[in-house]
């Protein structure tokens, strides 16, 4: 079973084993947002509960 090239790209699978993406809602439109707003937006968060058995599957994990 091959693993979804796309979700690869997207999502990093840490050491043990949580799924981690960039940050959504900073890619554009960024001149209406605020200074405050968009660096709240760097870094990386885990991804949404509700999506792991999704991205796991598109992973083959």
């Amino acid at each position: 079973m091959k693993s979804h090239t796309g979700m690869g790209k997207r999502v990093k699978v840490t050491g043990k084993g949580k799924l981690v993406t960039e940050q959504a809602g900073k890619r554009h439109l960024l001149e209406g947002k605020t200074s405050t707003r968009t660096r709240r937006l760097t870094g990386t968060v885990e991804v949404a509960k509700s999506d792991v058995k999704r991205v796991k599957k598109l992973l083959g994990r």
